[in-house]
Formats: C-alpha cells, sequence, structure tokens
C-alpha cells in the first residue's frame, strides 16, 4: 500500500504542475478577453453601432466573460495547490460551461455570418439615409470613410439618395484630398466624381470578414477546445487524489 502511494506521489505532482501552468494560461485568456472588451467599447462603439441593428452588449460580454474567467483562473491555481477534489470537480464543471458556451458562440457566429453582412448593408444604408453629421452613427460613417478610404455602400453615388446630399453634398469624409474639397463640389455629382473616393465601403468591410472569418472561427475553436485539456486534468488529479486518500485509510 505503502509503495503504491510513492507511485502516485510523482504523478500527482506532475498533474499539479501542469494545472497550474493550463491555469495560468486561462487566466491570461481571461485578462485579455477583458482587455479587448475595454478596448471594444471605448474605441469600437461606432463601428459596432452600424453591424448592430439595435444597441449591443457584445464588449460587455467580453467584460464579463473575461472577469469570469479571471476569478475561475485564480480559483483553479488554489484548488489545485490545495489538492481538494471537489474544487477540481467543480473547476473542471466550469471548464466545461466555457467550452460549451465557446463552442455555440463561434458555430454561431460562423453559420450566421451571412446574417451579419446583410444586417450590415441594412444598417449602413439607414445611417447615410439618415445622416447628419452629428449623431454616433453618421461618426460611423465618417470613421469607416476616412479609414477604408472607400464612400457611400456600393459607391460614392448613393448619397444621391440621401436627404444630407441635398442641403450639404458627399460628407468630406469621402473626399480623397481634405483640402481640395468644398461644399459647391460635393453637391455636384459630376464634379464631385473627380474628388471623393469612388469604392463602396460594404464590399471592403464585407470582404475583410470573409477573409478572415476563417482565421478568428479557428483561433476560437482552438480555444473552445483547450478547455478539454484543462477539464482532462482537473478530473484526472481528483481522481488521483481521492484514490491516494482512499488508500492511506
Amino acid at each position: 500500500m505503502a509503495s503504491r502511494r510513492m507511485e502516485t506521489k510523482p504523478v500527482i505532482t506532475c498533474l499539479k504542475t501542469l494545472l497550474i501552468i493550463y491555469s495560468f494560461v486561462f487566466w491570461i485568456t481571461g485578462v485579455i478577453l477583458l482587455a479587448v472588451g475595454v478596448w471594444g467599447k471605448l474605441t469600437l462603439g461606432t463601428y459596432i453601432s452600424l453591424i448592430a441593428e439595435n444597441s449591443t452588449n457584445a464588449p460587455y460580454v467580453l467584460i464579463g466573460t473575461g472577469t469570469t474567467i479571471i476569478v475561475f483562473g485564480l480559483f483553479g491555481c488554489f484548488a489545485t495547490c490545495r489538492g481538494s477534489p471537489w474544487m477540481l470537480k467543480l473547476y473542471a464543471m466550469f471548464l466545461s460551461l466555457v467550452f460549451l458556451a465557446e463552442l455555440v458562440a463561434g458555430i454561431s457566429g460562423f453559420v450566421f455570418r451571412h446574417e451579419i453582412k446583410d444586417t450590415f448593408l441594412r444598417t449602413y444604408t439607414e445611417a447615410i439615409q439618415n445622416y447628419n453629421k452629428n449623431d454616433e452613427r453618421s461618426h460611423a460613417v465618417d470613421n469607416v470613410q476616412e479609414s477604408l478610404s472607400c464612400c457611400g455602400i456600393q459607391s460614392y453615388t448613393n448619397w444621391s439618395t440621401s436627404p444630407y446630399f441635398f442641403k450639404y453634398g458627399i460628407p468630406t469624409s469621402c473626399c480623397m484630398n481634405s483640402s481640395d474639397c468644398n461644399t459647391q463640389d460635393l453637391r455636384n455629382m459630376t464634379v464631385a466624381a473627380t474628388k471623393v473616393n469612388q469604392k463602396g465601403c460594404y464590399d471592403l468591410v464585407t470582404s475583410f470578414m470573409e477573409t478572415n472569418m476563417g482565421i478568428i472561427a479557428g483561433v476560437a475553436f482552438g480555444i473552445a477546445f483547450s478547455q478539454l485539456i484543462g477539464m482532462l486534468l482537473a478530473c484526472c488529479l481528483s481522481r488521483f487524489i481521492t484514490a491516494n486518500q482512499y488508500e492511506m485509510v
């Protein structure tokens, strides 16, 4: 019996070491999600408003998920160091819930990516029709057009149906050279054609989404399946510790 306990001790020590390393990496993942959520809320709010028809809670979801992972990552380290079987089982249960949530989110994002594109087209069209240069969506339109050097949905001519065009012309955010643009030129479609960017923003945004969707999905699934490693380590360690305690009785 004593020899068996001596044999299981190195295994328990090895599992503890691996699980502590895993929990630390898991904790780092939580910190990254929290940082991305805060960054998204502070800097991407205007862009998100063009993708979602209504106000979206995506940054808050990332902040909440990141905070929860940070807490449970620390809990995983504590449970491992303490060698508590029930704590390790609770940690494994949490990892399984995170795995399922990430798997569902990843599959949903990939399956409904075309709906996201359709929503973007609809909301971007509405943003152009309701453009006034002052509200959040108008600022988002300007940011997209300036950063991507594009204009309108399919082309700059989409602005001809906007009420804003009849008063002020095409927005200056469409200009190729802001110093060479004035309101009079931008109110004339023929003259404006030589002053503004020709490419529409919709194709540029959606092609970017399509190009990077595979990479994003691959990373998401990779992170999700990494939870299986943590679950396996936590369950194995709990089992070995329980068996070792039983043998000592």
